[in-house]
């Protein structure tokens, strides 16, 4: 049958001048491969589904499987016979508009080649078909049959089924829809081995100087400008070492190369151009003959020993004497005509090597990775005294913004300030005496940080003092100024420093700090204070690691009888939601309800630290809570799967972080109805509360509480202490209750909301919790509390819309209707003065 008959009924059912989805029309969609190609694609439809697809005469025979593939041999699983597909479809990831056939959000699972075992085209026909999958996800064995007496149907109902062989496993043991739950779209397609009857073989040559042959290569134009991929610094290594490889973190700036017309240009990470000081490195390039194309990376100047140095770098564009400086090249976005960003990082720079290989200058250099342990090379690096190491995630793409796909891991403490003032100088030394150094909060507020005195030399105590007197202000540019020299100088807050130090103290500053030189190349508005995040793997990966190496005792034992949901679907459920809900617990003390025997067990709620080993289970500071053990954090996968491993089924967080524990970033409203109050009140109730924190100019955010009611939440600033923050949340709550009196209660007790909403307020109080978002609850059914947008309100169905049965069916929106939440921290002092109500006195609290 020709091809365009076999994907009629698929054009028919789109408008593709609506949906992105590919029409399949125009040149052949087999791009000369010859091995046959799969790909599932994870489809939030009306109902979530896995679109499970074999390439086979020209399309892609097409099935609708609703629970995905098993790797259990026991689970059939059902699969649903739909219309072909083109074989573009293949790479088709994104959302197919409302109103369209299929409507929802489309991702691809995973993707790779497939072999049959007999012949495709008599199974296919006789409703057995037998075939060998080589993706990133599914491999083995593998069947699909047609059940009986279904030929005749409109839809026929077929069967996945796993073949035993050495991949099977249990379901008991592994749920890959669980624990692999994201897009492979970014990485290479794998091939079957030819032993396996792929008959494709790459191309002679492999990919040097052949961008059109790299997996994910795109055409495009070159564009004007580019924005540089940014590391993001972290606390440690990566689990998963095998997927990384390491740069030495070069001591120097961020230099990008724009090729095009034989002209050479060089900018900085802001985008300045910086060609015409370096005259040198733009001859070197130019030798090259490259074609057109954008090449990243960093230049330096090395000492004696052959390191990095970055004062000598600055003093040599001071003195405009720039031909000693060397380029390092680590990775080329765009090159003849393509664009590479979605090409895997290895193959990047296999082409970029290939494109250095022909330089006889000693100033153009390929930066080498190394394929090791990363304790192995960042202790190499410290030894050597250099500033640390950068990882990198094999099969990442390239992207315009800070990522978790590089990482910075440092041998010191080490980071940009921006100067505020300075002190005079002591004893013979002239110019200054130290500089003033500060960096911007979330409030966009100058925070002052500590003092630099060490580092200097005379020349740079000369040049420094020079440019300080050309800023000289009269006023100090730092939002407190307690801490500092009554004596000291005030400047404009426009240069930035490069300062190391060897830790910060609990007040905020630094302590035995050495000046590193001043940056020229990072805008002083973009300066804030580093936190280095745990690394992860891929987006769900370090969850899916922590996972594999955790050991579930008891996993089959029924936490809850209602729905028979065990031990191991709660920790499976962790697994799968812990990068949202990090999101929500990292920073926070966090409290954990427990129930050793299941939900109909008796259940405990744990605030402080106990002598149990909940691994990655954190201690905070004691002196957040005087007298008592240390509070709780779970900043990590591996804590969030330990404690569910521990039988911990809630987790509740305080409405303040660690670093300013005596201040309040939220108010959270509690809507808990009383007996006899209908879900549809319980609706009402919540945009009633909204309506009325509009009034007050204080926009809220709505989640379900996944057990009765809804949770209102406010972001703010922190700015007022918790007695305000509490006094303020109940004064909100008694004119709802005083105005509207049929739906709301200010007081708690069964007695006072019977058919009425008691909206509690007391979660605002110093050591109060509320469960936090992607939080299961111990309540029959496991409901999840999950962040929904306002104009989801209408179409929830109750508080436990989502549980872990069914959270899948939620993750494609995941966070994003809470998308702006730290972007709107807001001031309640408005919204008091509004109400009428005046601040209480703070009381200590610790």
């Amino acid at each position: 049958m020709p091809k365009a008959d076999l994907l009629k009924t698929y054009r028919a059912k789109r408008n593709f001048s609506i949906t992105s989805e590919p029409s399949g029309m125009g040149a052949s969609d087999r791009s000369n491969k010859t091995a046959l190609s799969f790909v599932v694609q994870k489809h939030w439809a009306t109902r979530l589904h896995y679109d499970f697809r074999l390439e086979l005469d020209g399309t892609m025979k097409s099935w609708a499987v609703p629970k995905g593939p098993s790797f259990d041999s026991d689970d059939k699983r059902m699969a649903v016979h739909v219309e072909d597909h083109p074989i573009s479809y293949n790479s088709f990831e994104g959302d197919i508009p409302p109103g369209q056939y299929g409507a929802g959000k489309v991702i691809i699972w995973d993707k790779g080649t497939w072999v049959p075992l007999e012949d495709p085209h008599r199974g296919y026909r006789a409703g057995k078909l037998k075939f060998e999958l080589h993706g990133h996800k599914l491999k083995g064995r593998w069947a699909l049959v047609r059940m009986r007496n279904e030929q005749e149907k409109k839809q026929e109902a077929w069967l996945l089924i796993k073949e035993k062989d050495e991949y099977a496993r249990p379901a008991s043991k592994f749920s890959v829809v669980d624990e692999m739950p994201d897009s492979v779209a970014m990485l290479p397609t794998p091939e079957a081995p030819l032993d396996a009857g792929a008959a494709g073989a790459k191309p002679a040559g492999g990919i040097k100087n052949s961008p059109a042959l790299l997996e994910g290569a795109v055409k495009a134009g070159l564009p004007a400008k580019l924005q540089p991929q940014l590391a993001t610094l972290v606390d440690g290594p990566p689990n998963d070492s095998l997927e990384w490889v390491y740069e030495i973190k070069l001591d120097g700036y961020r230099m990008l190369t724009r090729v095009e017309g034989g002209e050479i240009r060089l900018f900085t990470r802001n985008g300045n151009d910086w060609s015409h000081k370096l005259p040198d490195l733009v001859k070197a390039m130019s030798s090259l003959r490259l074609k057109p194309g954008w090449l990243d990376g960093e230049i330096v100047v090395l000492d004696e020993k052959g390191l990095p140095n970055f004062q000598a770098l600055q003093n040599a564009f001071d003195s405009a004497r720039t031909q000693n400086i060397i380029y390092y090249l680590f990775d080329v976005p765009f090159y003849d005509g393509y664009d590479l960003r979605r090409v895997p990082l290895t193959q990047r720079r296999e082409m970029l090597s290939s494109l250095l290989e022909s330089s006889s200058s000693s100033h153009i250099r390929f930066s080498e990775v190394f394929d090791v342990p990363a304790a192995d090379i960042i202790a190499s690096a410290c030894r050597l005294g250099l500033e640390g190491v950068i990882g990198k995630r094999k099969t990442s793409a390239y992207l315009s913004r800070r990522s978790s796909d590089w990482i910075k891991l440092k041998c010191t403490q080490r980071q940009e300030f921006i100067i505020g003032g300075y002190t005079d100088p002591k004893g013979s030394r002239a110019g200054i005496g130290s500089l003033l150094l500060g960096f911007y909060d979330e409030d966009k507020k100058l925070r002052y940080a500590g003092n630099v005195g060490t580092g200097f030399n005379e020349k740079t105590l000369r040049d420094l003092k020079t440019k300080l007197d050309s800023l000289t202000v009269r006023h100090s540019p730092f939002a407190d100024a307690s801490g500092m020299d009554k004596k000291s100088h005030w400047v404009s807050p426009e240069l930035v420093a490069e300062v190391s130090f060897g830790e910060w103290t609990r007040d905020g500053h630094i302590r035995h700090s050495v000046f590193r030189g001043l940056r020229s190349d990072k805008k002083p508005e973009t300066i804030v204070r580093e936190k280095p995040m745990h690394a992860t793997s891929a987006k769900s990966a370090t969850a899916s690691s922590a996972l594999s190496s955790l050991k579930v005792t008891n996993p089959d034992r029924v936490i809850d009888p209602s729905s028979h949901l065990t031990k191991i679907d709660l920790v499976r459920f962790y697994s799968l939601i812990a990068p949202l809900m990090l999101e929500h617990l990292k920073g926070r003390p966090v409290s954990l309800v427990r129930a050793p025997d299941g939900i109909s067990g008796q259940l405990f709620f744990q605030k402080h630290w106990e002598k149990e080993n909940m691994q990655g289970v954190d201690q905070l500071d004691p002196a957040l809570d005087p007298d008592h053990p240390p509070l709780l954090e779970i900043s990590t996968a591996n804590g969030l799967l330990s404690a569910a491993q521990m039988n911990v089924i809630e987790f509740h967080t305080w409405n303040a972080k660690k670093d300013a524990i005596d201040k309040p970033d939220r108010m959270t409203f509690d809507l808990d109805p009383g007996e006899g109050v209908q879900w549809p009140r319980i609706q009402e109730s919540a945009r009633l509360v909204s309506i009325f924190l509009n009034e007050l100019g204080l926009k809220s955010f709505l989640k379900t509480s996944g057990g009765k009611g809804l949770h209102v939440v406010v972001p703010i600033k922190r700015l007022h202490g918790w007695d305000t923050v509490k006094g303020f949340s109940q004064a909100i709550v008694q004119h709802l209750a005083a105005t509207i009196r049929g739906l709301f209660v200010a007081k708690s007790g069964s007695r006072n909301r019977v058919g009425k909403i008691f909206i509690d307020y007391l979660r605002n109080g110093f050591g109060a919790t509320t469960v936090s978002a992607w939080s299961a609850r111990a309540r029959p059914g496991l409901g999840v509390s999950v962040p929904v947008a306002w104009e989801e309100l209408e179409s929830l169905a109750s508080a436990n819309h989502w549980s872990i049965s069914n959270i899948h069916e939620r993750l494609d929106k995941g966070n994003s209707p809470w998308a702006d939440y730290e972007a709107t921290r807001q001031s309640i002092a408005p919204a008091m003065k509004t109400l009428g109500y005046k601040p209480v006195k703070e009381t200590a609290k610790h």
